[in-house]
């Protein structure tokens, strides 16, 4: 692809040259989409006047954000990730597919390769003083029928707010299962009731949020990647009620049919059918899947992820 340079101003040529536009090699896609964001960009240094120093000041956070590794964070935390959801949702309702249990932002603390279990899983070490979660539910498809074989991929956070791996104070695995349904579609885990947690506080995100005059704090939530053969795969998570962030998570994750109710179980009998010592949290939650309509569309999207 090339541009006539005769018919340019200085800055569109700047901006066909560095975008590659001028260029014969290359994605011509890339070349585009590398082509709007420079020229947004400039308008934007242009209408608000943007000093070198703040130019220089931007940058430099840029290379604090990556040596951090907090791109992802941040991506959710200015809703980018959530829009990915909001475009899925707008093509889904103008096509006129079938919609089972909403999606919601996967996050950047994903690890894969968890342990996996028929049916049941315990998922928590043992070694945090906290309340009993027993979380459960049934997989199945748009007209109720249990789903055999799903993969319920879980994932949450202790009572600080930390995740295995990300964490090194926990064990390896901790507060991460896959549990595979049987011919019910039914799964439970024993765990612990999450913490909701904050940005860390030193981080480039906070600082960002911070300046603009926003919190980066996230209710308490379990994450869930739901699939099965012949199903569309699902990246959910359900916000536990009662929340002082349920409406307010900074990274726009909580939508109504995703918030379930969490329930404190006395009966004793209940508790020694599920081996427990005592009372507990019980939180129940069911996912609906779709049917694929192609191959592509039974497994996660791809990106960088640990231990995959």
């Amino acid at each position: 692809m090339s541009v006539n340079p005769v018919h340019q101003t200085e800055l569109e040529s700047l901006l066909a040259i560095s975008s590659g536009l001028n260029a014969t090699g290359g994605n011509d896609r890339l070349k585009n989409i590398m082509h709007q964001l420079l020229s947004d960009l400039c308008k934007t240094i242009k209408q608000f006047d943007v000093t070198d120093e703040e130019f220089w000041v931007a940058v430099n956070y840029l290379n604090e954000l990556g040596g951090r590794q907090e791109a992802a964070l941040l991506a959710a935390g200015l809703g980018l990730e959530h829009y990915l959801d909001m475009r899925a949702d707008e093509k889904e309702a103008a096509s006129g597919n079938d919609v089972g249990t909403p999606r919601t932002i996967e996050g950047p603390l994903y690890v894969a390769n968890a342990p996996l279990s028929e049916g049941f899983a315990r998922m928590d070490d043992g070694k945090e003083q906290a309340e009993t979660l027993w979380l459960q539910g049934q997989v199945t498809d748009l007209h109720g029928k249990p789903v055999a074989g799903a993969i319920v991929d879980i994932w949450h956070a202790n009572t600080l707010g930390g995740y295995s791996f990300f964490d090194q104070s926990q064990s390896e695995y901790n507060l991460r299962r896959r549990v595979r349904t049987g011919d019910d579609g039914r799964y439970a885990v024993r765990s612990i009731v999450p913490c909701g947690y904050g940005c860390p506080p030193d981080g480039p995100t906070q600082k960002l949020l911070t300046a603009i005059g926003r919190h980066g704090n996230r209710p308490a939530y379990v994450h869930f990647f739901v699939s099965a053969p012949g199903y569309k795969h699902l990246t959910t998570q359900i916000n536990l009620n009662g929340d002082e962030y349920l409406w307010d998570d900074f990274a726009f994750a909580t939508r109504a049919e995703l918030i379930a109710d969490p329930v404190k179980i006395t009966d004793s009998a209940v508790a020694k059918q599920r081996d427990l010592e005592g009372e507990h949290t019980e939180v129940n939650f069911s996912f609906t899947l779709v049917e694929a309509n192609e191959g592509g569309e039974e497994q996660r999207g791809k990106r960088a992820r640990v231990m995959e």
